[in-house]
């Protein structure tokens, strides 16, 4: 028996819980979204079942516009698996979104040489193998 090998092996899937389903089921709708404490009005993500500012119950989520500055990146030159092999190499970003919440997602549509601090994004759903969509950000426009 001959052993055969995937040239693409598929990426890790995101862990999907009871706390982040809703926001999962958003992303595969193409709407990004992060929650906010009624009680003190702390705006966070992940999504929790509790303000991680002030412990009450019971966070609401919020539509986000989608729309961010890149606080921080790398790029990345060596594949941490194999899945990312064709990807490299490819800028990881840190992205502080307009509501105040902070998300890591691919830099896409822009070479490495183009990456920056206080960049401006627009966040874009890019599809899973399985189902679902995960997000990244593109340069926004101007």
């Amino acid at each position: 028996m001959t052993a055969t090998t995937d040239p693409s092996p598929a990426k890790p899937a995101p862990l999907i819980t009871a706390d982040t389903r809703a926001f999962w089921d958003a992303c595969a709708q193409g709407v990004l979204t992060f929650q906010r404490c009624t009680a003190c009005g702390h705006v966070q993500f992940p999504p929790r079942p509790f303000c991680v500012s002030c412990r009450a119950d019971g966070p609401v989520t919020e539509r986000s516009a989608g729309l961010g500055t890149v606080h921080s990146h790398t790029i990345v030159h060596r594949a941490p698996t194999p899945a990312f092999k064709a990807d490299v190499p490819y800028i990881l970003a840190l992205v502080d979104f307009d509501e105040g919440f902070r998300l890591m997602a691919a830099l896409r549509d822009c070479p490495p040489a183009d990456a920056r601090i206080d960049l401006r994004v627009r966040v874009v759903f890019e599809p899973m193998a399985g189902g679902g969509a995960l997000p990244q950000v593109r340069p926004l426009l101007e």
